[in-house]
């Protein structure tokens, strides 16, 4: 479902996939060819979500935020299945793991993994190309080249397998 709040309607670029399951509300923005899966929640109703281009937002995550704390995620991020992200900033080719968390305030380097798991706390900064765990997650080390590479196909798998879901859309 995909409603407005208060006057704001979400947008959705034409080449993104949401699927009818998700609910998007208020103040969202998903970018180009992003994709968003089943029984995922994206509440901008207080401040604004933005995912960036070639995203995607896997089944049952929750994407909310903060009067002071908008949500905004970069190119090319791989959010796991039920994962909670609130407030916060993620930038490029990142992968957050299943079921991690990342509080308001927190800020995700580009090129880094969050695993699965693992709880960000609020104000956190986490350097670009970093491997976070734990709960509170902790860096553990830097990204490999073959880890952010891995990251940058699971990311292209799902903008391919969203373009198969859309035809089916289609078809319909």
């Amino acid at each position: 479902m995909i409603r407005s709040y208060r006057g704001q309607q979400p947008k959705i670029h034409r080449s993104a996939y949401v699927d009818p399951s998700a609910q998007v509300i208020g103040r969202a923005e998903i970018g180009e060819r992003a994709s968003v899966w089943c029984n995922v929640t994206i509440r901008g109703d207080v401040n604004l979500i933005r995912i960036g281009d070639e995203t995607n937002i896997q089944d049952n995550s929750c994407l909310h935020v903060d009067r002071d704390a908008p949500l905004r995620l970069g190119e090319r991020i791989v959010v796991g299945h039920s994962v909670t992200l609130h407030g916060c900033e993620i930038g490029n080719d990142c992968l957050i793991g299943m079921s991690a968390t990342v509080l308001s305030g927190a800020k995700i380097g580009a090129g880094s993994i969050v695993a699965a798991g693992s709880l960000v706390l609020e104000r956190a900064e986490i350097p670009p190309r970093s491997l976070v765990m734990g709960a509170p997650a902790k860096v553990k080390r830097e990204t490999t080249e073959g880890e952010r590479a891995a990251v940058r196909r699971n990311a292209q798998s799902y903008v391919d397998l969203s373009r198969e879901y859309l035809e089916e859309l289609k078809a319909d």
